[in-house]
């Protein structure tokens, strides 16, 4: 699927915070304030967020840091 296009919310995988802190490898802390900055797109269910599985592949290829030989 092409970077902007949007997927039937039938089919978008959410995630809770600690498993988007696991697949990042960052505390659930680092999570929240990627959320409350707005850098992690998130919906809020009751009291807890979800954010969609794509939106943490996006922002870990937006956020890559190629090591070039130099």
């Amino acid at each position: 699927m092409a970077a902007g296009e949007s997927r039937p919310l039938n089919e978008v995988q959410f995630l809770t915070v600690a498993e988007v802190a696991s697949v990042m490898r960052v505390s659930k802390m680092t999570v929240y304030r990627l959320v409350h900055s707005g850098h992690l797109p998130a919906i809020r269910v009751g009291r807890s967020f979800r954010v969609p599985e794509q939106a943490v592949h996006e922002y870990l290829r937006e956020s890559y840091v190629g090591v070039g030989t130099a």
